[in-house]
């Protein structure tokens, strides 16, 4: 998505988290300090999450397989969902959307591990391992997203 502001040109996703807020950041100065602004709240959001994560990999250990990264993104899916949902509705400001979204759940959620843990089971032999962990990851990542949204517009709406 190509959005006017300010008289220069800037490129929106048309899809994914960024694309349900662009409309507000079209409205916003997007000056360097409110750019450094927006980075620094992403960067303090990602230390958040990416801190929270490696103590959940830690505290949850495995021998065959990866549950810890299954459950941090199955909640991070989920969180997101109710996040988005609250940004679609104007629930929460750009900042906050940036800071939770962006930072928190996106450096929380994890697909770097899960395609290495996939490629390491697959390697040691463990293909029913591997495509369980595949078919769980692409099936109930989006599932807890959507339903994040639905119980995110329950709670929100009452």
């Amino acid at each position: 998505m190509l959005l006017l502001v300010d008289g220069d040109y800037h490129v929106y996703p048309k899809y994914g988290f960024l694309h349900l807020f662009s409309h507000s950041i079209e409205n916003k100065n997007t000056s360097a300090p409110s750019m450094l602004q927006q980075i620094g709240l992403v960067a303090l959001g990602g230390s958040i999450g990416a801190s929270l994560r490696y103590a959940i990999s830690s505290w949850i250990t495995y021998d065959s397989f990866p549950i810890a990264t299954i459950s941090v993104n199955v909640i991070g899916s989920f969180i997101l969902g109710i996040v988005a949902l609250s940004v679609s509705q104007s629930l929460i400001s750009t900042e906050l959307a940036l800071f939770l979204g962006v930072g928190i759940i996106g450096s929380f959620t994890t697909m770097s591990a899960f395609s290495v843990e996939t490629i390491e089971m697959l390697q040691d032999g463990n293909t029913s391992s591997a495509s369980i962990y595949l078919i769980l990851t692409f099936t109930l990542c989006p599932i807890l997203a959507w339903l994040g949204w639905i119980i995110g517009d329950k709670l929100l709406s009452s």
